[in-house]
Formats: structure tokens, C-alpha cells, sequence
């Protein structure tokens, strides 16, 4: 069985508003819809059912957002990360990539519009994402990201050398790409918020109950926990990376790849005048991802992907971390200490999206997020709870395919995939003639 990195040891877990109360699964329950998982996915389908009168019961096997949802950076930037909007449409084909280019796109309006109805106290900060050029060469490419993007609807612009300083407050960046839309949060309060969301539109939440196996019964379903029951006319598994039994080779339709994210700190005032002045999230641009914002106590929130020794030996993580973090700001005076350390896992397929996979009449599964968590999840609610309600599979904005193990390169595929580019960065900033980070 799988087990999964600790979540109670997380920046969130420490900060977090508390969770709404919630019991474990006792005897028999009936229900329209039973949701497996809860996460982001999970919750926002279980909140667009409820809201619309179905009997929705979420089963959790843990507490809710103990995956990723509880333990992701908490940035929120509505983008595709491994394809291009151009690669997408050739991937996946018409109507479908366009349908989910529209919902991603747009999943902030999404995220921001739950926020404000529920009043969800989770940090959020609505300053925009800025994707930093690395070399002059990158400019190209930003230049093409914001002609699709703006394509499609959403508010994306090209900054020139002297405003990406102004907005990060680093002088390492050629020119750099703004999302204007994009945003950062407390990742577990946001899931808690949306717990209690659904709570207050009258769904029914058990946590601490995991699911045992789903069977057909009648027209419907049995769904089996170690305590109990539910009913259902449907069921949807939205477990992801944190799938664990549950349906048969559900597991088995991605890999895991993990991360790490780490909290400094809080910087004084006079740090946080110059570094990020602006409280946008921040992408350094370079083939060897590094991530960062700040939360609500002004501590700097990074992460990047292990790789070799980093993730394996914790003094020359925290030692990769800072020199990345002080030469981007070399403004920062301080010994930077990483206060909070922790990993994640995710749900990693090919394609990078999210696959919607018909289990049964009546019983469907999304995952491989990919990493793309806050607001993928949360667009995901308004897919799924389309098919609940009875959409034609032919019109909605994710196909429904079969069931797919996930072939075995994708075991060390995303591996290769990230060593790749960070020595394809290398060799292309060094012929620029810019700059290396440290460790790079």
C-alpha cells in the first residue's frame, strides 16, 4: 500500500483556520452522489451539487485536505504548464482542448467567486504571477504566451527589464510574463473553507472513513467503508495522488513524482519593501523550476522539484534553497532559516491534464492533475457535477475514456523530463552570455 509524506508537520497545518466538524461514517446513508475524496476536486463538485439540491455525501479517508490540497504552495495561476495552449489543441483535439482551455483559463473567476460568497479566510491575494525571463532568449517565448493566452480571454502582458524589477523586486530577470489574474492562498484554509461551504449548502462530510470497494446494487451503488454504507445513484472518485484502494487499478493510472516546499522566516518590513514588493507569485523561469510568494506572516514559501542529492540530503536542500533565494534578492541580509519543510506527491500522467475515466454506468474517476492543483481542482467541480446532473458525455469539457494504466516510462519519464531541462537552461543561458544561479 502507499504511503504518503507527513502532512501534519506542514506551514499550513500550523496556520491553518480550523476545520469545520465533521464524524466518521456510521451505519447506512443515502445519497444522490457519493464523492470520494477530500480535496479540492471533491469539494467543489460535492459544493455545485449541493448548491443545486442533490443529497451529496464526500466519504475522506484521512481529514480533509490532507493531500494535495493541503500541502501545494498554495499558488493559484490558471495556466498550462508543460504544453503550450497551441500543443494542447493538437494533443487532445477539437472540441475537447478548447473546452478545457476555456475552463482553466478562467478557474480564478472561480476560485475568487467561492472565496467571496463563503468568506473563506485563506490569505488570498489576488497580485498576479510573474514568470521571470532567465536570458534575453525567453523573451520569444513570453511574447508567444501572452498572444495565446490573451487569445482566449485572459489578462497576460509582456514586462520589459525594468518592470519585472518593479514587480519582484530582482534584478536577474531579462523582461518577464505577468498574469494579472493569477493568485496565492493558505491551501488547507481554503479546503476547509470549502468543507465548510458545502456543509452549509447541506452535503454531508465523513472524514476518517476510508473506502473499502463500490459495488452495484439495483439501479444503484454500495459504497463500503470500515464502519459503513452509503447508497448512491452515482459515485465519483476524486482522489488523485492520494488514491488508495477504493476501484480496482485506479491507482495505477498515473505515477507519482514528488516535490518539496519550503517556508523561511518572516522577513522584516524592510525586506518585504524591496523583495516581492508587490505579493505576486514568482517563477525564476529557468528549466530547474523554483516557485515563491509569501504567506500571511511574510515568510517566503518556495518549492522545486528533488532532484539527485537535493531532496535526499536536507542541509544541502535548505543550503540549494537559500543561495537561489539570495541571489535573486541579494537584498536579503539576514541567514535565511527554513522553518517549515515538507513533500508532496503528485499525480503525474503523460499528458499533464486531467483524465476523466468512465468506471461503470453511473461511476466516474478524475486524475492527473500534474501538479497543477488549486485551481485545476477547482474548475474540475463544475465538470464533474455536469455529469452527475446528467450532461451528455459528448458535452462536457473533459472525454470520458476508459479506464488506463499508466505506461511504465512514466515511472522515470518526469525525471528525465526535469533533468532535461534544466541542462537544456543551462547550455542556452550560458551561450547567452547571463548569469547561472548557484548549484544550477
Amino acid at each position: 500500500m502507499r504511503t504518503f509524506s507527513p502532512f501534519k508537520t506542514t506551514l499550513w497545518y500550523a496556520t491553518a483556520t480550523p476545520a469545520p466538524d465533521t464524524t466518521r461514517l456510521q451505519g447506512t446513508v443515502d445519497a444522490d452522489v457519493c464523492i470520494v475524496g477530500g480535496g479540492y476536486t471533491g469539494l467543489t463538485t460535492a459544493l455545485e451539487l449541493s448548491q443545486d439540491g442533490f443529497r451529496v455525501v464526500l466519504l475522506e479517508k484521512e481529514e480533509i485536505g490532507f493531500g494535495g490540497s493541503g500541502r501545494n504552495a498554495g499558488h493559484c495561476t490558471p495556466t498550462f504548464t508543460h504544453y503550450s495552449l497551441p500543443e494542447l489543441r493538437k494533443m487532445l483535439g477539437e472540441p475537447w482542448a478548447e473546452r478545457l482551455i476555456v475552463r482553466q483559463t478562467r478557474a480564478n473567476d472561480r476560485v475568487s467567486e467561492m472565496i467571496e460568497r463563503y468568506q473563506i479566510q485563506c490569505e488570498w491575494q489576488q497580485n498576479g504571477y510573474v514568470m521571470g525571463a532567465s536570458y534575453p532568449g525567453m523573451m520569444k517565448t513570453i511574447e508567444e504566451k501572452v498572444r495565446t493566452y490573451n487569445a482566449v480571454g485572459a489578462r497576460t502582458r509582456v514586462l520589459d527589464r525594468g518592470e519585472v524589477e518593479t514587480v519582484t523586486g530582482t534584478r536577474r530577470f531579462y523582461g518577464g510574463w505577468l498574469h494579472e489574474e493569477a493568485g496565492h492562498l493558505n491551501p488547507l484554509s481554503y479546503s476547509r473553507g470549502l468543507a465548510r461551504a458545502v456543509i452549509q449548502e447541506g452535503g454531508v462530510i465523513h472524514t476518517n472513513s476510508p473506502v473499502t470497494g463500490c459495488q452495484r446494487q439495483g439501479s444503484g451503488w454500495v459504497i463500503n467503508t470500515d464502519r459503513g454504507k452509503v447508497l448512491a445513484d452515482k459515485v465519483i472518485f476524486a482522489t488523485g495522488a492520494y488514491t488508495v484502494g477504493g476501484w480496482p487499478k485506479l491507482d495505477q493510472t498515473f505515477k507519482i513524482q514528488k516535490v518539496f516546499v519550503a517556508a523561511t522566516q518572516p522577513l522584516s518590513d524592510d525586506e518585504r519593501r524591496s523583495v516581492l514588493p508587490q505579493n505576486t507569485t514568482i517563477h525564476d523561469g529557468r528549466g530547474d523550476i523554483f516557485v515563491y510568494k509569501y504567506n500571511a506572516e511574510g515568510r517566503i514559501v518556495a518549492s522545486m522539484f528533488p532532484m539527485g542529492r537535493r531532496g535526499r540530503d536536507m542541509d544541502y536542500t535548505r543550503t540549494v534553497m537559500s543561495d537561489r533565494l539570495k541571489w535573486l534578492h541579494p537584498q536579503i541580509q539576514q541567514d535565511i532559516c527554513w522553518e517549515y519543510f515538507w513533500f508532496g506527491e503528485l499525480d503525474m500522467q503523460y499528458q499533464t491534464v486531467p483524465r476523466l475515466y468512465d468506471l461503470a454506468p453511473g461511476v466516474v474517476a478524475v486524475t492527473g492533475l500534474s501538479g497543477r492543483g488549486v485551481p485545476t481542482g477547482s474548475m474540475l467541480g463544475g465538470i464533474l457535477s455536469e455529469w452527475a446532473k446528467g450532461v451528455p458525455r459528448h458535452d462536457l469539457a473533459l472525454k470520458l475514456e476508459p479506464l488506463s494504466v499508466a505506461p511504465f516510462y512514466m515511472s522515470y519519464g518526469p525525471q528525465l523530463a526535469l533533468r532535461y531541462y534544466r541542462v537544456s537552461d543551462w547550455i542556452k543561458t550560458k551561450l547567452a552570455g547571463a548569469p547561472l544561479p548557484p548549484h544550477a
